[in-house]
């Protein structure tokens, strides 16, 4: 039986963006092990992962090096024997454990010096691998292999008796039509669509029949409260009141999903649910929604994708001018096209 580790990369989006590679690894090699070590805030994820058989905790901040902490994991890493690791971020931190673990076959892309680090360092080919779901995917490949034709989506377990827990936990009737509004963005406010569009949304969903909760993580707790507020109440801020996890499960029984480019935006997608996704100052190019069911709206602005934290240019035109009644089209068109009950 083979066993292999995945080091996981640190943001959510891109922890499921990594499922591919594992859903490829286990075709390929039905009988193997895979284990993920990765950041605690992203392990929930991976632990919903059919794919996934154990996760060990990285205890590491971001850009911290702890070269004797890293050099304790990999001498209890290699106590479970692994014998291939895929190191999926690029830095040369990332790749340390796996060489202090001893493991035979250590393969990722070349970046940051850390060439010596793996046995099998490949240079990454943007130009044919211009999706990073696509970069991970082709790592399950030999070197040299062929560009996957078509990739299995991204997908998350959740059980029905599970989001019935915990809603009747969290004092949450089920709502004939529930609409789910993920409204934040950890990479910076250029990314979130206006809190007060959101609420205005919301209002009008309401009058429509429509449940709506705002889930996010306690950052976002201020900007679900302005949701509410312009909401004149009607949107439920749900907002810091869940773990990551209990966010992914209320997200699957969402009928609908209105989210900024974020991880619980590729949460949702791996979850099914039909949803529109807003797009500013990043791109779909790279990191789009892998769901059928899922629309993307981005104004072509000239200045936008700007790929910044804030908006350079001080007017925020490419979320600004995304006005209510534009996204609320593209729901009642989505809803039409698309009816996927939480099961």
């Amino acid at each position: 039986m083979t066993r292999i580790l995945i080091v996981a990369p640190s943001w959510i989006g891109d922890a499921l963006l990594s499922q591919p590679l594992l859903t490829l690894l286990k075709q390929r090699d039905p009988g193997s092990t895979i284990d993920v070590l990765g950041p605690g805030w992203a392990l929930p994820i991976f632990r919903r992962m059919p794919e996934v058989s154990e996760t060990i905790e990285s205890p590491f901040a971001h850009g911290e090096l702890a070269l004797g902490k890293r050099l304790q994991i990999g001498r209890d890493v290699r106590a479970r024997q692994y014998d291939r690791v895929y190191v999926l971020p690029n830095s040369f931190k990332s790749a340390l454990v796996p060489l202090f673990a001893r493991i035979p076959e250590r393969i990722g892309f070349v970046g940051e010096g850390r060439h010596l680090l793996l046995t099998d360092a490949r240079k990454l080919d943007e130009r044919a691998l211009p999706l990073m779901v696509q970069r991970f995917a082709h790592l399950a490949g030999p070197r040299g292999n062929a560009v996957e034709a078509a990739l299995p989506n991204p997908r998350l377990q959740v059980a029905s008796a599970e989001r019935d827990s915990l809603m009747a936990q969290l004092g949450l009737a089920r709502a004939t039509r529930l609409v789910c509004f993920c409204p934040g963005a950890e990479y910076g406010p250029a990314k979130r669509w206006p809190p007060q569009y959101f609420g205005k949304l919301a209002a009008t969903l309401a009058a429509e029949g429509s449940t709506v909760w705002a889930v996010g993580s306690s950052k976002e707790r201020d900007i679900g409260e302005a949701i509410r507020e312009s909401s004149a109440g009607v949107a439920v801020n749900l907002c810091g009141r869940t773990t990551l996890d209990q966010a992914v499960v209320l997200l699957s029984g969402a009928d609908m999903v209105v989210t900024n480019d974020s991880g619980l935006m590729h949460v949702a997608a791996a979850l099914d649910r039909p949803m529109v996704a807003l797009y500013g100052s990043s791109s779909p190019a790279f990191t789009p929604p892998l769901s059928a069911c899922a629309r993307i709206l981005k104004l072509d602005v000239p200045c936008s994708p700007c790929f910044e934290r804030v908006c350079p240019l001080g007017h925020f035109d490419c979320m600004m001018k995304l006005m209510p009644g534009r996204v609320l089209t593209e729901i009642h068109s989505l809803a039409e096209t698309y009816s996927h009950p939480a099961t």
